[in-house]
């Protein structure tokens, strides 16, 4: 990486002094790294957990005598100039503090999402943009209204669709095509073929109805083999049947997924994404055109992948993929067969990048936005596609509609389109709204069941950015 060139050459300033909206998991990272982290400086730490703001400096084993609770952007000022850092139970300060830079909205409330970002945008501030729930639903008019006040809004590297639209870029700007893109959802299917079991590796609680651990019946176990040449979409359908009472990808795995083809114009083959369990080996395979063998009819498709493993094998380590090859003979020749994984008919390879450190790698977009006035995103950040809602039971008239993790609703993702009471409803529109009526399981959830808050901000904005680009 030549970041260090970047900086040294270009920066527009000695640090970046950044203001942390939400220390849940993702923004403690943050704070904990900064220390760490040359030219970046974490002054200000906003929960509406006074104990989180407080806990994200103690965990990064900062001297606590030099952190300092505040309640106003005056004084949290006053303590930054004198070399302090500040916590907060206000996050509405942030944004106003002069020393701040950078605001990185972590909060993972879309409402409050939207308000702290426009707060930091009319303050002068660029915003990191953490919670994808604000970001699926609202990022491309936040982006816009950050431009015209020249300022910066950007993803996060570290968090899966911030780290594909630079995967993507990357690609594109060496030549490659693109013929499939991807996240791994956290999860991996681990197989022990010994025991003929199947096992979900995850640091997230397994619910029910799913399971941690599966017995593969003897006559299923050639369905977990590597897939034949012309055999992907038989190998995925089967995997799907006897793998489905393992963990299942989320709503918010679905989210990040949106977001990444509003930046980067890739393309779901199916609203439900085809999400298959797939060893690394296979991705390229199944995730290639119908042409070649694969499953997709056309290029640019994005989609998500479950790694199945053996347990002394690496997975995909909640990383992002890309399914690519080159247009001239020779150059896809050498992208073949140095090394890449490529498909049977070498028309294409798999290309990957096995990791995520979520709030531990975010100090490049922070640094490059504040230092540079770059975002880590792509320059065509539109509503191309929104996040919706199926009800996954019966849901009463009067109920609260609960947000990615709820089992009550599962998502699609469906060409955008506006505020309109017949169609369907952005996802985080509905989040923590009630229904006016009620609804039957499998119902598409459009904006005529759901009530709409009074003053919602996040509902302004969404109807200004559907006015501005559909």
């Amino acid at each position: 990486m030549v970041y260090h060139h970047l900086y040294a050459r270009f920066a527009k300033a000695d640090e970046v002094k950044v203001g942390v909206i939400g220390a849940g998991n993702y923004g403690t990272a943050i704070v904990t790294q900064a220390p760490y982290t040359p030219r970046l400086n974490v002054v200000a730490v906003a929960d509406i957990s006074l104990a989180a703001a407080r806990g994200a400096y103690e965990k990064g084993g900062y001297d606590m005598a030099l952190v300092f609770q505040v309640e106003t952007a005056e004084e949290a000022q006053a303590r930054i100039v004198e070399g302090k850092s500040v916590y907060t139970d206000k996050p509405e300060i942030i944004g106003a503090i002069s020393a701040v830079d950078i605001v990185c909205e972590s909060s993972g409330v879309p409402e409050a999402s939207v308000r702290y970002a426009v707060q930091a945008i009319e303050a002068g501030k660029h915003v990191a943009m953490v919670t994808k729930d604000c970001d699926v639903a609202v990022g491309p008019m936040l982006k816009r209204l950050a431009r015209d006040a020249g300022v910066i809004y950007t993803p996060v590297d570290g968090d899966q669709h911030g780290l594909l639209i630079q995967f993507y870029e990357w690609a594109k700007s060496v030549g490659l095509t693109v013929l499939s893109g991807g996240k791994a959802t956290d999860g991996e299917f681990v197989y022990d073929e010994a025991a003929g079991t199947v096992t979900i590796k995850t640091d997230k609680k397994v619910h029910a109805p799913y399971v941690e651990t599966i017995t593969i019946a003897e006559e299923d176990r050639k369905w977990l083999a590597m897939i034949p040449e012309g055999k992907a979409a038989e190998f995925v359908a089967r995997r799907k049947e006897i793998l489905a009472r393992l963990p299942q990808p989320g709503a918010y795995d679905l989210c990040e997924i949106t977001v990444a083809a509003n930046y980067t114009g890739m393309a779901p083959a199916v609203d439900t994404l085809v999400h298959a369990a797939l060893r690394i080996t296979e991705i390229p395979v199944a995730y290639a055109e119908i042409a070649n063998g694969g499953l997709f009819e056309r290029g640019e498709t994005i989609d998500l992948a479950t790694c199945l493993r053996r347990p002394d094998e690496s997975g995909l380590g909640g990383g992002v993929f890309l399914v690519v090859r080159c247009n001239n003979a020779y150059s896809n020749h050498i992208l073949v067969t140095k090394g890449q994984i490529p498909n049977y008919d070498e028309t294409a390879a798999v290309i990957y990048r096995p990791y995520h450190l979520c709030g531990v790698e975010t100090s490049t977009s922070l640094l490059m936005a504040g230092l540079l006035g770059i975002d880590t995103g792509s320059d065509d950040y539109r509503p191309r596609y929104d996040l919706v809602k199926v009800a996954a039971r019966d849901i009463k008239a009067g109920e609260v509609f609960g947000n990615d993790h709820s089992p009550m609703l599962t998502a699609r993702i469906i060409p955008a389109v506006p505020v309109n009471a017949s169609n369907p409803a952005c996802a985080h529109l509905l989040t923590g709204n009630r229904a006016t009526v009620d609804i039957s399981a499998g119902t598409l959830l459009t904006y005529d069941m759901v009530e709409e808050p009074q003053g919602s901000e996040l509902w302004a904005m969404r109807r200004l950015q559907d006015q501005t680009f559909l």
